[in-house]
């Protein structure tokens, strides 16, 4: 990892509402000039997914919807090409709204764990119930990763690209609380070691450039995910207890950039950005941190995607994190 990296000050997680590729494209550009992102628009169905679009990317490996989910394929069918075709035509509008760019930009896929809890093996059992599934389930989206990474800096040659790696189902791997497909019992924990390993064989795809994990439950495991090569960790700000304060000071004390998830994902009312980010430096202040840190280990985003928003509440949403990460630079303490 860089410890010279400076990320943005604030940012989105990645989905939002909506159909429309360039609607989304020129409402990320224009609410973040330092720090968008790649949109991903679920509402589109099957394969705009965060699971089909990441499936999508795999070299070798094929996935096809099926009445419980998505399941691994001999061959590419018609679900892998409509994951590829809405990439595609996410990437085009990407690149209208960013000609001449060169700050930093971040692209989203889901990680290895959460992916192998999610696709379904032949037997109908998830990949996760099969060491040698996971291995090359992990392979597969490496390679896809660092052909996608090569696609995004080829559309816009100037940007700094920041990988993220949606991890949301990380912790029911650690514990054992993936369910198998009768539902009657889980599969067991994953060796934390062996976790660690194929998370950096993937964040490793990126080479110096940096790689965010983002979860949204609860307990996210923030030394393992740092031991992992992540330069970032992106949480539901919400769900931190005073148990994960060691956790962090631990993080940022070492570099870790905290992507802090303030601002709620669905419609709702807002309170003042500078109410937004209170918790931030009460934690900081919990953790005896100096305030001056603050600005340099810490953006702003909302709690999670802003799929399940409306349109109008999402471009508020995005405009809050940049006042609220304004609010925290100019006020500290």
């Amino acid at each position: 990892m860089n410890a010279d990296i400076r990320f943005g000050a604030a940012t989105a997680i990645g989905s939002m509402p909506g159909v429309d590729a360039r609607e989304a494209a020129k409402t990320v550009t224009g609410s973040f000039e330092d720090f968008p992102h790649l949109p991903e628009l679920p509402a589109r169905g099957p394969g705009a997914d965060m699971i089909g679009r990441t499936a999508g990317m795999l070299v070798e490996l094929y996935a096809r919807v099926e009445p419980s989910g998505w399941r691994i394929g001999d061959r590419p069918g018609r679900d892998t090409r409509r994951a590829r075709s809405w990439l595609g035509e996410d990437l085009d509008a990407l690149e209208e709204f960013t000609q001449g760019y060169e700050g930093q930009l971040k692209i989203q896929a889901v990680g290895p764990w959460t992916l192998a809890a999610a696709l379904e093996l032949k037997n109908g059992e998830v990949a996760l119930s099969d060491p040698g599934a996971c291995r090359d389930l992990t392979a597969s989206l490496a390679e896809g990763l660092r052909l996608h990474l090569e696609e995004v800096h080829r559309r816009v040659p100037g940007a700094q690209l920041v990988l993220q790696l949606d991890e949301p189902s990380l912790v029911a791997v650690l514990r054992g609380q993936v369910k198998s497909a009768s539902g009657y019992r889980t599969h067991r924990a994953v060796d934390r070691q062996i976790v660690e390993a194929g998370l950096r064989d993937v964040v490793g795809v990126h080479g110096d450039g940096p790689v965010v994990v983002h979860s949204c439950a609860p307990d996210v495991p923030f030394a393992l995910l740092r031991r992992s090569g992540a330069a970032a960790v992106s949480f539901d700000f919400s769900l931190l207890t005073e148990r994960d304060d060691d956790a962090i000071g631990e993080a940022v004390e070492a570099g870790t950039r905290l992507f802090a998830g303030v601002v709620p994902g669905t419609d709702g009312r807002l309170s003042d950005p500078a109410g937004s980010v209170m918790g931030v430096r009460t934690l900081w202040r919990r953790l005896g941190l100096a305030p001056g840190l603050l600005t340099e280990a810490v953006t702003i985003t909302p709690s999670c995607g802003l799929a399940g928003a409306s349109p109008e509440y999402a471009r508020t949403a995005l405009a809050h994190c940049v006042r609220a990460a304004r609010s925290l630079a100019d006020n500290p303490e």
